[in-house]
């Protein structure tokens, strides 16, 4: 009987040990992986690193088919970002090329062999001097006229060539001292990015991908609307967006779910004069909208004129201010631990979010670390 009850004990304590490793696998599987912009006017030092598994300084340019840093201030900001490091030794830095500004050469650097392999060359050539630990690519966006890209139709397939012989040749550096260095992507919401790419075969290049879940209502839109929302709201008239089906549209494609990470905005979106109906949501306004840093939300609340209200539907925060006509829609913890729970449910990747210095009282990343762990 007491060998029986042993037998039990010993079992029951194997039991849990593997369900506590199994859970802590689980929690260092799960990434939370900031944006760093290095143009904003916010030292990298004071970055808090121990929340964070990974961080993608943004941006580096094309500069004739070359990668290149062109900010007088990217290289002590750079070092500083990589000496976080110190603080959290498992902190994996990449820096980010391309972006909304400057994407407007990647179709041509994408559309021929020697282009591609200069540009490969030049980018893990720019990766080693810093010693960072990766390089993700922020093509914004193949195949469509964004900001002043060229683009082309042949882009669906040359992206997927230019994420190749990216992976080809850090691969050929990565033997040098055996090392595996990152290879990520920013990725669109929306059909026509999934669309215009073919990430069933080009995500075999990709360590993850980073799914860019904000802006449905962008900066073209004279109309209200969730910019962020995780789910459809039952109050939308137009279409929209969601991160629910942005995610789908990626499963469908053919990623991993493991390899997506759903990105969350530190930020939110402003319109003015915007018709009151409903509190202004999904109402016309005379402006287009504007990006907002969470802290300057935060100062304008001051003013007592903004009522809070919740889409439940949308699982999506919004602000009201009725005298002045001003509508935001913005991130709060409620829909950061919302998103958590979503990343969870549906085993992804983890958790990315633009951008560091815009959430400067780290509530949104305070909520962020706090959910995943």
């Amino acid at each position: 009987m007491k060998s029986i009850y042993i037998l039990l004990i010993t079992s029951l304590f194997f039991a849990c040990s593997s369900l506590k490793n199994k859970q802590k696998e689980s929690k260092q599987d799960l990434k939370v992986i900031g944006y760093v912009a290095g143009y904003e006017d916010f030292d990298p030092i004071n970055i808090d690193a121990k929340k964070l598994t990974h961080i993608n300084y943004a941006f580096a340019n094309i500069v004739d088919g070359n990668v290149a840093f062109e900010l007088p201030t990217d290289s002590l900001k750079i070092v500083h970002t990589l000496n976080l490091r110190k603080q959290n030794p498992d902190l994996k830095v990449l820096f980010s090329i391309g972006g909304w500004v400057w994407s407007d050469q990647f179709s041509d650097v994408a559309a021929y062999q020697n282009s591609r392999v200069k540009f490969a060359k030049s980018a893990v050539k720019l990766m080693k001097s810093y010693g960072f630990d990766g390089i993700d690519i922020d093509w914004e966006f193949p195949g469509q006229r964004e900001e002043d890209n060229i683009f082309r139709p042949i882009d669906k397939d040359n992206f997927t060539l230019l994420l190749k012989e990216l992976r080809k040749q850090l691969e050929i550096e990565g033997d040098k001292n055996s090392t595996h260095y990152l290879l990520t992507i920013a990725t669109g919401a929306n059909q026509l990015y999934i669309d215009n790419t073919n990430l069933k075969e080009a995500h075999q290049y990709l360590d993850f991908i980073n799914v860019m879940c904000y802006d449905y209502y962008n900066g073209w839109f004279h109309q209200t609307g969730h910019h962020a929302n995780l789910y459809p709201s039952k109050h939308e008239k137009y279409g929209g967006n969601s991160g629910l089906e942005a995610i789908e549209r990626h499963l469908k494609a053919g990623v991993p779910a493991n390899k997506l990470i759903m990105g969350v905005p530190f930020y939110g979106r402003r319109w003015e004069q915007v018709n009151p109906e409903n509190n202004g949501l999904y109402q016309t306004a005379k402006t287009a909208n504007s990006i907002v840093a969470r802290w300057k939300i935060l100062e304008e609340m001051k003013s007592g004129k903004f009522q809070e209200f919740y889409d439940e539907s949308a699982k999506a925060s919004y602000l009201w201010n009725a005298q002045d006509r001003i509508f935001i829609s913005w991130e709060t913890p409620k829909e950061i631990e919302a998103k958590v729970n979503f990343i969870k449910k549906h085993q992804l990747g983890g958790a990315m979010f633009w951008e560091y210095s815009l959430d400067n009282q780290q509530e949104l990343l305070n909520q962020l670390y706090k959910s995943i762990h």
